[in-house]
């Protein structure tokens, strides 16, 4: 059941890319991950006000750095720098990070089925973003390998933060803190580095882009992240970024959608592929374990 209220979160997540090329491509990313992080936390917290205690703000500012303000600029640089079905199938290959990062830091070794498809995700993403067939820039796909990285990282956070914070303040204030660096980053680069980038901001907001900030503000992050936050005290890390199977779904469908974005047939049989390969060790576990219990019966 978890698993697919995992996909839900995720699901949201990946309408990202195309909304903010939609309504939003020229916004500076910092500035769209301040808009998107800090109006949720407020939003959350009037639900239900919380404050951390003395010792909760120092962790608190760390998960915000990694899971909201890092990731929402690395999240808002693909979707202006990438293809936004191509970004959304890209996050499939979080699994394959979840594994290693498992392995590497924790010393959990991956299942036989868990390691065949995680090659398999690495191979099919080196053929969907050859350069020569889909149009890829640098900062984009450096920018897409450190927002699955923080994904990871930031989950692991989360979990390990939640056993003596209540989850709650969890979700809340690491977006309202995560917010708040982006916004004082976003001001900095304004006033000093790039006031250019704001010059979008001198024109009127259209109705399409206070439709695209509400959007990103309530069903894409405060409704999606108190998801996320809540599953990941009922299952692992690994377990959940299998549920990230909807985030290409999402990309692709808001894809063709709103951008009118087409693909070849074979690199739409590459993303069915990687779909499949993303949710197999799930399906071996749940057969395995059904199966199990049926000998048990008998």
């Amino acid at each position: 059941m978890n698993i697919f209220l995992a996909m839900i979160p995720a699901f949201l997540w990946g309408t990202t890319y195309a909304v903010t090329k939609y309504a939003m491509p020229d916004w500076p990313p910092i500035l769209l991950g301040a808009l998107r992080a800090l109006p949720a936390g407020i939003v959350l917290w009037f639900l239900k006000p919380s404050l951390p205690k003395a010792g909760q703000w120092r962790p608190l500012l760390l998960l915000a750095a990694v899971n909201i303000a890092l990731f929402f600029a690395c999240i808002f640089v693909m979707a202006v720098n990438l293809p936004a079905a191509i970004a959304g199938v890209g996050m499939v290959s979080v699994p394959v990070v979840a594994l290693l990062y498992a392995w590497l830091v924790k010393g959990q070794r991956p299942a036989i089925i868990q390691a065949i498809c995680a090659l398999s995700l690495v191979f099919l993403a080196w053929l969907l973003f050859d350069p020569q067939e889909v149009s890829l820039t640098l900062i984009g796909m450096v920018a897409l390998f450190a927002s699955m990285l923080c994904i990871v990282v930031g989950s692991a956070l989360v979990q390990k933060f939640s056993l003596h914070i209540h989850w709650w303040t969890v979700l809340t204030w690491q977006l309202i803190l995560g917010g708040g660096l982006l916004a004082c980053a976003a001001i900095v680069q304004a006033l000093y580095f790039q006031p250019h980038a704001y010059a979008v901001l001198q024109e009127p907001i259209a109705n399409q882009q206070w439709q695209a900030i509400v959007w990103l503000v309530l069903p894409n992050t405060a409704v999606a992240y108190s998801l996320y936050v809540w599953l990941l005290g009922r299952m692992s890390v690994v377990e959940f970024t299998f549920g990230t199977i909807a985030n290409p779904i999402a990309g692709i469908v808001t894809a063709v959608l709103l951008l009118a974005e087409t693909y070849q047939g074979w690199q739409y049989a590459l993303m069915m592929a990687m779909i499949v390969f993303s949710v197999a060790p799930q399906g071996v576990q749940l057969l395995r374990t059904r199966w199990g219990n049926k000998k048990a019966s008998i």
